[in-house]
């Protein structure tokens, strides 16, 4: 350890004079002895760390960590059409305004600390969010959309006691990586999860379906749209075989498709969960993500959330309104060990976005957005298949993503997108890893911000690498 005695304007107390003083109080004279108890003595580092000379003034800290974030390629100044759950979508202004106040930005998620308003927001969220899905309760959102699922699963265990889930083959494969692990380390019995086979759009073979569901399935999880893109056509079926099993039938999807695409709750679907990443976040490497379950009315269902949830009330003040929380002992912060499940810290900051999102667009903006999707995706998707040696592998409708075939050019899709970045584009995600099957394939994604022109920009960069 050092003995030099530095100042460092950016953390606190560390002027010498302000350390011992607090040194002095707590009784040591060295703060390693803080970690005498924790760390032995013969796992101490005794040297001198070979550590850069600090950086004392914030100019100069701002400029030295800009030049580090500089040498990335972001979406920003490159054109990107990389998806796969994750995508760049048009933020309007007000979105960020309103979460950074004060009162939201720094407010603890939820609890009553720093409360301003915050319970409130996170209400009409939820209101909003569970119109949007045609359903009736939420509670205040979870780490992400594969964390929504796993415990939509979950909760489907809980209701009808059963320890098999089918879900499709072609899924998300990180949030198959999720399931995996949340299916078989609770302290609640295992979850067996069996696959169901799907065709190249990844779309579910239901005499497959038909064939493995059974009296032990406690849910039959879908996504629609698909993590390919295409929209499962036959998820009003899939959803009454379901329920002719007694099965739950959860549907993941993406809240920005709602406008335009059938909400699932209207084919079937007693559970609805994803991610509302979509709705009015930015790219934030690996944050800015949150998940949502949504469910109707009924307290076999209410009971199982384990997350907390907001309601209205009436006050003793004739016409005024209040909010709090609803059933709080299911949770684990009310019933500590013995609740259904643990929650954490919740992305409630990002929930109060996606409401302030929903409230600025309303249904027919929710309508036009999806309407520009669909539309910009569909003519990428064409202005692609038209090069020689390429093939867009989509057989029905699909939303924002779509697969592009390149094996018939001679090139891998890791050579492909090494050269679109000669061009200033971001291409579609690698398929190769996780769909073996489907060789040299890549993941295209089209969202409201690309123009004609961004498409046509992808097209022409294909051409020329592929030698067109």
């Amino acid at each position: 350890m050092s003995n030099k005695q530095i100042v460092y304007p950016y953390i606190p107390n560390s002027v010498p004079e302000v350390k011992a003083e607090m040194m002095k109080l707590i009784g040591i004279n060295d703060p390693m002895e803080l970690y005498e108890r924790e760390i032995p003595e013969e796992l101490r580092f005794k040297g001198e760390m070979q550590l850069p000379e600090p950086i004392y003034d914030e100019y100069s800290i701002k400029r030295h960590t800009e030049d580090l974030l500089n040498k990335n390629k972001n979406a920003k100044d490159y054109l990107c059409f990389l998806g796969a759950g994750c995508a760049p979508h048009f933020v309007p202004a007000v979105c960020d305004e309103i979460n950074g106040r004060g009162e939201f930005l720094t407010a603890y998620v939820g609890e009553s600390i720093a409360d301003h308003g915050k319970w409130q927001a996170f209400f009409e969220y939820a209101s909003l969010m569970a119109e949007l899905c045609d359903m009736d309760v939420l509670s205040i959102p979870m780490y992400d959309g594969a964390a929504a699922a796993a415990s939509s699963i979950r909760m489907s265990n809980r209701i009808n006691s059963r320890g098999t889930v089918l879900v499709p083959e072609k899924m998300n494969p990180e949030n198959m990586m999720v399931l995996k692990n949340y299916m078989n380390s609770m302290p609640e019995p295992d979850i067996k999860i069996v696959t169901l086979k799907c065709d190249a759009a990844g779309l579910v073979d239901v005499a497959d379906l038909r064939s493995k569901i059974s009296s032990d399935v406690c849910a039959v999880f879908i996504e629609n749209p698909t993590y390919l893109g295409s929209v499962e056509v036959k998820a009003g079926e899939i959803g009454k075989i379901a329920k002719e099993a007694g099965a739950e039938f959860v549907v993941y999807t993406d809240p920005i498709s709602l406008g335009v695409m059938e909400a699932p709750a209207n084919y079937g679907a007693t559970i609805t969960c994803g991610d509302f990443h979509t709705l009015g976040l930015h790219l934030g490497a690996g944050g800015c993500q949150g998940g949502f379950i949504a469910t109707f009315d009924d307290m076999k269902y209410i009971s199982e959330f384990k997350d907390l949830m907001f309601g209205i009330t009436e006050t003793s003040v004739e016409g005024e309104y209040g909010f709090g929380e609803v059933l709080f002992d299911r949770t684990s912060y009310g019933s500590r060990d013995k609740a259904n499940e643990f929650t954490g810290t919740s992305t409630g900051l990002w929930a109060i976005t996606a409401g302030v999102y929903l409230a600025i667009m309303g249904p027919k903006g929710m309508e036009e957005v999806g309407t520009t999707i669909m539309q910009r995706s569909q003519y990428a998707a064409k202005k692609i298949a038209e090069i020689p040696g390429i093939e867009v592998k989509m057989s029905g409708p699909f939303f924002k993503e779509f697969v592009v075939d390149f094996n018939m050019t001679g090139k891998t899709v890791a050579d492909i997108n090494k050269a679109l970045l000669g061009y200033k584009i971001l291409g579609g995600k690698d398929l190769s890893f996780d769909f073996p099957e489907m060789g040299q394939s890549a993941l295209f994604c089209v969202t409201e911000i690309h123009t004609k022109e961004d498409i046509d920009k992808l097209t022409y960069a294909l051409k020329g690498i592929v030698g067109c």
